[in-house]
């Protein structure tokens, strides 16, 4: 449950009021007495004796938004109406569309943008295949694939009830980077088929976007399709997820005057994201890495280790710290937590080192309390909008494609990454950045830029992008 009021649990309210009386003033301070936050209060229509007042605010969830309601009923005078969910307005009839690039007013029109006009590309392409990306929508188009598995923080919702979320990510990719991308949600969630399936879709694509496929069948989905395309494959989950973390971390560091080679770090969960920023981090710099799952501390010894784990192990925890996540923090520099809520408490972030470092990252609920987490720490971030210092995937993912889309990429490194990260970074500039401060907006205007141009150049694409005119010659 949200802790404050969100516009993600907005409601818009129809109700009728007396004209000329106290009915208005009345309805808001119900609504503040009930906790709720109006936004908007829009007279749709008005006669002589009554008004016709459309009410917006917002919730805290479903149960609160019905107890708002409740309270303007019970204001003398009212009734109400139609009371609408504005997010699920905002989803009828799906959040994406596709649009042609040419108007088709006439024969003319039609004969070349269908036949008998295309055939003649189709035979240009099959004579050379290169040829799709010049001469299609291949080269801005990307797949946005899941198998609802693991979506958000819902879990096996399966594909049907994925689909919101993949327009959404589609929608986000359009807005930020100008980047076609198409949602697939696949009826499922055998790797084999997963994998045979994207590999049959993948020539129309100039890249791959995995999404929300629990672990650990998303390592060896990604691992395979990156052998078997010549396209990148990028797993948001992990890859997004690893660059806005190190992104934070590099400016939290800034901060509090540390250095990532000195610092010890302790992170709770080593799944797929978790797992990921683990390989960021030592990419970065990082040396001293201690994680833990639900089971403890992961090290060499620990029974049972297989796959990713396994690897966890190996590469991280050198001094063969055995124990709980709690005893692991105690005198840490930073915690990145991506598992579950409630794992640590004030007195646990008092344990760790002066001037510490926390990402509370799980979503809704983090692992701590942020406001808890401020009274002992000195950098203090979340995966939430209501707190200072969201560290979230769409800083990353659009620039991200964007770069590789523009160097015609047929993979993407661990160098990309970084490069992405420390772009990302470095829009925070020395005169802007504070404890409250550590990551761009979303809507900043260098965000996605600056990613795309360092993973382009780290791609090594081309320092200026051609014009359509100049690839049509």
């Amino acid at each position: 449950m949200s802790a404050v009021p969100s516009v993600s649990y907005s409601i818009t309210v129809r109700l009728e009021v007396p004209a000329g009386g106290a009915a208005v003033s009345q309805l808001t301070t119900a609504v503040e007495h009930a906790g709720g936050a109006i936004t908007a209060l829009d007279v749709t229509a008005s006669g002589h004796e009554r008004l016709q007042i459309d009410v917006t605010c917002a919730a805290r969830d479903t149960d609160h938004a019905d107890t708002l309601v409740e309270a303007m009923r019970q204001v003398t005078g009212v009734v109400i109406g139609k009371v609408s969910d504005r997010t699920f307005l905002m989803h009828l009839g799906g959040k994406i569309e596709m649009n042609s690039k040419h108007p088709i007013r006439n024969r003319d029109d039609l004969s070349m943008i269908y036949t008998p006009g295309v055939a003649r590309v189709c035979l240009a392409i099959a004579k050379n295949k290169e040829d799709a990306r010049r001469l299609t929508s291949k080269r801005n188009s990307i797949a946005v694939i899941t198998d609802g598995s693991a979506v958000l923080g819902l879990g096996n919702i399966g594909p049907e009830a994925a689909l919101p979320v993949m327009e959404g990510k589609a929608a986000l990719f359009k807005r930020f980077a100008d980047i076609d991308a198409w949602p697939l949600c696949l009826d499922t969630q055998d790797t084999d088929e997963i994998i045979a399936v994207v590999k049959a879709v993948a020539p129309g694509f100039a890249g791959i976007n995995l999404e929300d496929i629990s672990a650990p069948r998303c390592f060896e989905v990604e691992r395979r399709l990156r052998e078997l395309l010549d396209i990148p494959v990028f797993h948001d989950d992990q890859h997004g997820t690893a660059i806005v973390v190190v992104a934070a971390l590099y400016n939290a560091l800034r901060v509090v005057e540390k250095k990532i080679a000195d610092v010890r770090i302790v992170m709770s969960g080593a799944g797929a994201a978790g797992t990921a920023i683990i390989k960021l981090l030592l990419a970065a710099g990082a040396t001293h890495v201690v994680v833990a799952d639900i089971a403890g501390v992961v090290h060499h010894s620990r029974e049972g280790l297989t796959g990713e784990l396994a690897w966890v192990a190996e590469h991280t925890n050198e001094d063969g710290l055995t124990g709980t996540l709690k005893e692991a923090v105690v005198g840490a520099d930073v915690f990145i937590g991506v598992s579950a809520p409630g794992v640590l408490n004030g007195d646990d972030v008092a344990a760790m080192a002066d001037r510490a470092i926390v990402f509370a990252l799980a979503n809704p609920e983090p692992e701590i309390d942020p406001a808890e987490a401020t009274k002992y720490a000195a950098v203090v971030a979340t995966g939430r909008s209501d707190f200072p210092n969201q560290i979230n995937n769409v800083l990353a993912f659009p620039g991200v494609f964007r770069g590789l889309l523009d160097a015609r990429s047929a993979e993407i490194t661990p160098t990309m990454l970084l490069a992405a990260a420390k772009a990302l970074a470095g829009v925070v500039t020395d005169a802007e950045l504070n404890a409250s401060y550590i990551m761009p907006s979303v809507f900043h205007s260098d965000v996605h830029q600056a990613v795309a141009a360092a993973v382009r150049r780290a791609a090594g694409g081309p320092a200026e992008l051609p014009t359509d005119t100049e690839l049509a010659i």
